[in-house]
């Protein structure tokens, strides 16, 4: 298994990510998407496993300037929008190869083991 957490510092899903894989002696990469973000080709993979760009945004994001800017875009903008500002992504975003999952999802993750 090769595991990347992106994820921000102050997440505690990110946290709870980490924690379950440290449990399991699964080695993890770990990134901060708010200093590196994710490449275009992260968030292309991401975004196909797990069913659409709209699946990645964090409804509960603190700028709530920001969202409403985001959700008025035009769709082919949308992405362009999400790599410049990685606080709107919803965190912990797990990849295991081409699969991922966004969010803390702990079942999805033992099917992986």
């Amino acid at each position: 298994m090769n595991i990347q957490i992106f994820g921000k510092s102050k997440c505690f899903d990110t946290k709870k990510a980490e924690r379950y894989f440290k449990e399991r002696k699964i080695k993890v990469q770990s990134v901060d998407i708010l200093q590196k973000g994710l490449s275009k080709g992260e968030l292309n993979s991401v975004k196909q496993a797990v069913g659409g760009i709209e699946n990645l945004v964090d409804p509960n994001c603190k700028d709530k300037d920001l969202l409403a800017l985001y959700q008025y875009l035009a769709q082919e903008d949308k992405e362009e929008k999400l790599l410049e500002n990685p606080k709107l992504l919803k965190t912990p975003i797990v990849r295991n190869g081409k699969k991922a999952t966004v969010g803390y999802q702990p079942d999805v993750w033992k099917q992986w083991e």
